[in-house]
């Protein structure tokens, strides 16, 4: 049987329960079902219900750059405008591949990030166990299971397992507390020593409860930040499309790498790039203004050259040429007028 149905989402009860004999933790948290599952199927369908918490994979909407209508800079041509077209969405495409980058790296914003250094236990902490028992015949594939299990292993030195049922002796009303307790009891039939990772997975009816319980050893790993990311990682993949296994494998390995490292800020590589390429925009838009002008220089130069000579009109040449023929012809007359005078005189 494959889980029943999807009612409400998240975590409603939250963690609860405390410590155990010998230094051990349990505790829970409850959250909702999916819908559309049959036996033997790798995925569902179905959509959340009310209530919760549901975290959706955020769609990157397209940006389109488009010209102007009005042939874009004046004195520019075309091509200068189409690779200023093609500049900008470059650019826009180097920005959100930087930010999606940053922030995937730094996890959805659905999952806490990671603050605390954290040691893996010592090897030899752990008696190697089996990593699952499944009374309701959803694993099919253990092999996609154990991976991320034993990656988690690998990263914290703490040995998960995972238990799936739908009731607890014999009963489908569950409580967090009861499961809490139920898993308390397991650890102490299934392990001998204090570095497993015991958890619980429970679902009846639409809803699913989870109870864990910590070896003693394990609680110097697996703190309150690290259930909550834990908590997180399952939250997120109970709602995707993928297999029973992907489910519960995903969950194990990415708690395992994101609680072992401290999660870095994306901001200031996200403010870096845009730096950058603000910077590159600046020299570009220069460069193309300074590519303008000169093609307008380049055009006025050529205008000039071919222009014929007879249709520069009046130049500074033809005046000066003007003047002195005038200044000629006025000594001309001056001196005819003196020549008059004397003969007059005589």
């Amino acid at each position: 049987m494959g889980r029943a149905g999807r009612g409400g989402g998240g975590f409603r009860g939250g963690r609860s329960g405390g410590f155990s004999g010998g230094g051990r933790r349990s505790g829970g948290f409850s959250g909702g079902g999916r819908s559309g599952r049959s036996s033997g199927s790798s995925s569902w369908g179905g959509s959340r219900g009310s209530g919760g918490f549901f975290f959706a994979p955020t769609r990157n909407r397209t940006v389109i750059v488009t010209g102007g209508g009005g042939g874009g800079y004046r004195g520019g041509s075309r091509g200068t405008t189409l690779l200023s077209v093609l500049m900008v969405i470059f650019m826009l495409i180097i920005i959100f591949s930087f930010v999606s980058a940053a922030f995937n790296g730094s996890g959805s914003s659905s999952v806490a990030p990671s603050t605390v250094e954290r040691e893996p236990l010592p090897a030899g902490s752990v008696n190697e166990t089996g990593y699952y028992t499944d009374e309701l015949g959803w694993i099919v594939d253990s092999g996609a299971l154990t991976k991320g299990m034993k990656a988690f292993y690998q990263e914290t030195g703490i040995q998960p397992y995972l238990y799936i049922t739908d009731s607890v002796d014999g009963s489908h009303d569950i409580s967090v507390q009861a499961l809490s307790d139920y898993s308390a009891k397991l650890y102490d039939q299934m392990f001998t020593d204090e570095a497993h990772f015991l958890v619980v997975f429970c679902e009846y009816d639409s809803e699913y409860h989870v109870g864990y319980t910590m070896g003693a050893q394990a609680k110097s790993v697996l703190d309150d930040e690290a259930l909550g990311i834990f908590r997180d990682y399952l939250d997120r993949y109970y709602y995707e499309d993928i297999s029973e296994e992907e489910f519960f494998s995903r969950t194990f390995a990415d708690t395992g790498e994101r609680i072992m490292t401290i999660t870095k800020s994306p901001w200031p590589v996200v403010l870096l790039v845009f730096g950058l390429v603000l910077l590159v925009a600046v020299l570009f838009f220069w460069w193309k203004k300074r590519k303008e002008q000169e093609a307008l220089e380049h055009k006025r130069t050529e205008e000039l050259l071919n222009t014929p000579i007879e249709t520069f009109g009046d130049t500074e040449a033809e005046k000066l040429a003007k003047k002195y023929q005038q200044n000629e012809e006025t000594s001309q007359a001056q001196g005819t007028d003196s020549v008059g005078a004397g003969e007059s005189k005589e």
